[in-house]
């Protein structure tokens, strides 16, 4: 699949104001993996589309859980946690794409031990876009020029904080991501 296919779709699929953040995480991922010496036209493939499931009806994400080789814990979990492992399987089905962007894909909401560099610009590309309006987000864009992976354990932090502030479980994974990043030199 083409970037342009993958624009056609996704404009096609998503909300407009969706799409607009989904452009906003593009640039960002484009100018993170220059910076960072990563593919940019896989970074630029996997921003595009990693909001594909974002919209489609949760019932058919939980069976799409349910049918593939997917964490059956995500359905213990909030819904919003399907959209990312869900759409990278779904994409993957349809268009044969690249391991590389379907685990960018996969890993954008919780993250991953161990995630790829690609993965992780993804990962901080979407929570620090330039549509992203909420505390610490200036904060975060500063962390994310300096280090990925110090911008990693920032947005963990941050994405953590705000679940405990709103008295909600946090998927292990999340937790998971967060020590290894944290441990690692």
């Amino acid at each position: 699949m083409t970037y342009e296919e993958a624009r056609t779709l996704i404009e096609q699929t998503l909300p407009e104001k969706r799409f607009i953040h989904t452009l906003g995480v593009v640039e960002t991922a484009e100018r993170l993996a220059l910076k960072y010496g990563e593919n940019v036209e896989q970074a630029r493939l996997a921003a595009m589309l990693h909001d594909y499931a974002k919209y489609i009806d949760r019932e058919e994400m939980r069976r799409v859980v349910v049918d593939e080789p997917l964490d059956p814990l995500l359905l213990e979990f909030d819904d919003e946690l399907l959209h990312a492992p869900v759409g990278a399987v779904l994409l993957d089905r349809a268009y044969d794409l690249d391991a590389a962007v379907v685990s960018a894909i996969k890993n954008h909401t919780t993250g991953e031990p161990g995630m790829s560099r690609l993965d992780q610009i993804i990962f901080v590309a979407d929570a620090i876009e330039p549509n992203r309006n909420y505390p610490g987000v200036e904060r975060l864009r500063e962390t994310a020029d300096a280090s990925l992976e110090e911008a990693v354990v920032a947005t963990l932090r941050q994405t953590i904080h705000h679940l405990l502030n709103k008295s909600v479980r946090i998927f292990p994974l999340t937790i998971e991501t967060y020590n290894y990043f944290v441990n690692t030199p």
